[in-house]
């Protein structure tokens, strides 16, 4: 069974603290980060990741590094942050990863940091609902999309166009998971799959079946779907259309 990290995966799925968190197009690295993870942290292909950032070794990221995480505006130059040296004190390497995360940004003509949920993006795109069944909250407090019951292998639908950047078994309690990313910023996630459909990289249509409804991971048949953007989820409810009836 391939293995991932759920140290990486779980900042697509989850809003706790300990997460890596983006900082509008760039991230400082921390301990224990991957290329790849965080490559599925934030939607991405972990080659376009080493290619921003002008990385010939996925494995060669340090602490304090600061990488480009989304891609860059087109014909600016990709400059590669090496952290501050190990003697530094906090303060001081902090200091220096904050001026050279800003000397990148303008630089690269990059949004303001601190970028926050766009839900006005996720508003000018057409979605619908992924699955068909009963709307319930989710029950764990740490995730913050819905989950929709139904029965075993009805079908699951793309929310929207987009790209698959995940597409496997990666992470204790979500079960077979797809994420597709539909812009620099929004991704969509459905868990507890019982197959799925498609492959990662693959682009797929608004409304093409993805997967089959299962319980992977789950004590009943449902679908948890979430979307996110800027990497912090918000509600999707109402970006989906009102249910008939």
């Amino acid at each position: 069974m391939r293995r991932y990290s759920c140290v990486f995966l779980a900042v697509l799925l989850t809003a706790c603290a300990g997460a890596p968190q983006a900082d509008g197009d760039f991230y400082t690295v921390r301990r224990g980060d991957t290329l790849i993870g965080l490559g599925r942290s934030f939607g991405q292909n972990y080659r376009d990741l080493a290619a921003w950032n002008k990385i010939s070794d996925k494995d060669d990221i340090e602490v304090g590094q600061v990488l480009r995480i989304r891609p860059p505006p087109s014909g600016a130059p990709i400059s590669r942050a090496r952290p501050a040296h190990s003697t530094e004190s906090g303060a001081t390497a902090s200091a220096a990863v904050r001026e050279r995360r800003a000397a990148e940004a303008k630089k690269d003509a990059a949004p303001p940091a601190t970028a926050a949920p766009s839900v006005a993006e996720a508003e000018r795109l057409n979605w619908m609902w992924p699955a068909q069944g009963k709307l319930t909250p989710t029950t764990d407090r740490n995730l913050k999309g819905i989950d929709i019951l139904g029965t075993s292998s009805q079908p699951i639908w793309a929310a929207e166009a987009g790209k698959v950047t995940y597409a496997g078994r990666g992470i204790r309690g979500y079960g077979n998971m797809i994420i597709i990313r539909h812009s620099r910023t929004l991704l969509s996630v459905y868990a507890h799959n019982k197959s799925i459909m498609v492959k990662e990289g693959q682009t797929v249509n608004r409304g093409q079946q993805i997967a089959e409804m299962g319980d992977t991971d789950s004590s009943t048949v449902k679908l948890y779907f979430e979307i996110r953007s800027n990497g912090k989820p918000i509600n999707p409810t109402p970006l989906l259309p009102k249910p008939h009836g």
